[in-house]
Order: C-alpha cells, then sequence, then structure tokens
C-alpha cells in the first residue's frame, strides 16, 4: 500500500481528519449542534470517512483497501449532502459551506486518484510480502 508505514502518514487520512474536526467545531459552535438528527447524521460520516481509510490499511491487501475507500469515498459524499442541508436550515455561511464543500470535494478526489494507483499497483498489499 504505496510506502506507508501507518495510516496517519497518509495525506487523504490528514484530509479526512481535518474534515472531521471541522463539522465537530461546526457542531460545538453554531446552531447545528440542537439540531439532533442532522448533528448526528454528520459527525458519523464525517468519522466514517477517516475510519474506513484507516480500517482499509490495516486489512494489509490492496483489493479490501480499495473497498474500504470506496466506503470512505461514499461517506465523504454523504458529509457533502449533509453540508448542504446544514446550509439550507441556515446552521452555516454561505462561505462556510462553499469552503467545507470543496475540501470534501477535494477529498473525494484524492481518494479516487488513490484508489486507482492502488488498482495499478504492482504490489498486493503488505499481507502477501
Amino acid at each position: 500500500m504505496a510506502n506507508y508505514s501507518s495510516f496517519e502518514e497518509m495525506v487523504i487520512y490528514q484530509l479526512a481528519r481535518e474534515q472531521c474536526n471541522q463539522v465537530w467545531n461546526l457542531i460545538m459552535t453554531t446552531s447545528l449542534g440542537q439540531d439532533y438528527k442532522l448533528r448526528e447524521q454528520i459527525n458519523g460520516s464525517s468519522g466514517s470517512v477517516m475510519d474506513n481509510i484507516a480500517e482499509g490499511f490495516g486489512r494489509g491487501g490492496n483489493k479490501e483497501f480499495i473497498t474500504f475507500l470506496g466506503y470512505s469515498r461514499g461517506s465523504c459524499c454523504e458529509a457533502k449532502a449533509q453540508l448542504q442541508r446544514c446550509f439550507d436550515r441556515k446552521h452555516i455561511r454561505e462561505e462556510v459551506f462553499l469552503e467545507l464543500n470543496l475540501k470534501a470535494q477535494n477529498i473525494i478526489d484524492q481518494i479516487s486518484k488513490f484508489i486507482n494507483y492502488l488498482k495499478t499497483s504492482e504490489r498486493k498489499g503488505s499481507k502477501y510480502d
């Protein structure tokens, strides 16, 4: 899985962690904290992005990692939709929505690129060493 010794070294994980922390900050500092269902959904989906990267990495094989990266990408898309609802419900300003939406799209794009890399990699993962 590339040349990473831990998932924490991966840029996609670092970006996902940053997104998760930004979502938590919104929960703690905006009216989103009072919208209990949406709050729990976006907190869960943003956390799932980083969690699935970590779990996939821990599986030790590219095929399994690609599967979990797909879950991670899907969770990031879900978080983007929930950000739209946050904006629509006036929990966040347009500037905040646009910034976070762009960051989420960047994560989606980076995960997609990494999936494509893994699909063409000669190395099949540490569990096959």
